[in-house]
């Protein structure tokens, strides 16, 4: 299954086990949305009072997914195997893919190939119900936060690639307002709870250290 472009197939919610699954899901991302839309990013990645840290983990990792899902698919005419060779954050950063399946060792791969190893590696993890357990009740596993770590600092490639090599065509497209937000969103979020580590946020350090300034303004 390809996730490049708007696929009608991505994912948008953990498949609902039962209603009360379902309505759990769906409160939790309704909180989400409510304080996003007051404007203070800062509170809208709190953990709510009282809700348990996996699941608030969980619906925010389908939403960032599907965020950035979206704003590459605007600009993957400009993002093709002759234009982006490599998965890469400027002259200094390269990503080379692995997944211990048909990549058991990292390879370099195109931009567009990359993304598509990684949306897709990301929409397995989502559909694994060892990993992401749609039924209420149903605990998530010992080493949740090690594949959340994981699945954050894979996308966070998406958005350097993004701004590193594609911004001039976000401004083009009048994406840059949306891009700038849902980034500062995912940094923020990444920093409340510690998912990647600091090291793999350098080819973006100078952007983030700005937003996060400006949103303590």
């Amino acid at each position: 299954m390809s996730f490049l472009g708007l696929s009608s197939n991505k994912k948008t919610s953990k498949k609902p086990g039962s209603t009360s699954a379902l309505q759990k899901q769906y409160l939790l991302k309704e909180y989400a949305n409510q304080t996003l839309g007051s404007g203070n990013l800062r509170l809208a990645v709190h953990l709510p009072e009282g809700e348990d840290l996996d699941e608030w983990l969980a619906v925010n990792t389908v939403d960032f997914f599907n965020q950035i899902n979206m704003l590459y698919g605007t600009i993957t005419e400009f993002c093709t195997p002759q234009d982006c060779p490599v998965m890469s954050a400027g002259p200094k950063y390269e990503y080379h893919w692995k997944d211990d399946d048909q990549f058991k060792k990292p390879a370099r791969v195109s931009a567009p190939i990359y993304v598509d190893h990684l949306m897709s590696w990301v929409q397995s993890q989502l559909d694994n119900e060892a990993i992401f357990p749609s039924k209420i009740g149903v605990e998530f596993p010992p080493h949740f936060k090690t594949v959340i770590n994981d699945i954050f600092r894979r996308l966070f490639r998406v958005y350097a690639h993004i701004y590193a090599t594609h911004f001039s065509a976000i401004v083009s497209l009048g994406e840059e307002a949306h891009l700038n937000t849902s980034f500062k969103h995912f940094i923020l979020f990444v920093k409340e709870f510690n998912l990647i580590d600091q090291k793999e946020l350098a080819p973006l350090a100078d952007l983030i250290e700005s937003l996060l300034a400006q949103s303590k303004n």
